[in-house]
């Protein structure tokens, strides 16, 4: 039987890296939404702060399975 899946799309920052934004947004996401089963990078920016980069933001597309019954 197949599988249904919502669609949304969540942005995450880190001052450490992408990797850290990508969990800071999934850690979050999960406390409120079940059945998260997959994501996908739509996007990568950062701000700048004294010619560095100041912080990672990632804009996730994440999918999460409707409960069937």
């Amino acid at each position: 039987m197949g599988h249904t899946y919502a669609i949304t799309e969540l942005a995450g920052s880190s001052e450490k890296g992408l990797e850290d934004a990508i969990q800071t947004a999934i850690s979050t996401a999960s406390k409120t939404l079940r059945n998260l089963d997959w994501f996908e990078v739509k996007e990568i920016r950062g701000h700048l702060k004294d010619g560095k980069v100041g912080h990672y933001q990632v804009v996730l597309r994440v999918g999460f399975r409707y409960d069937e019954k």
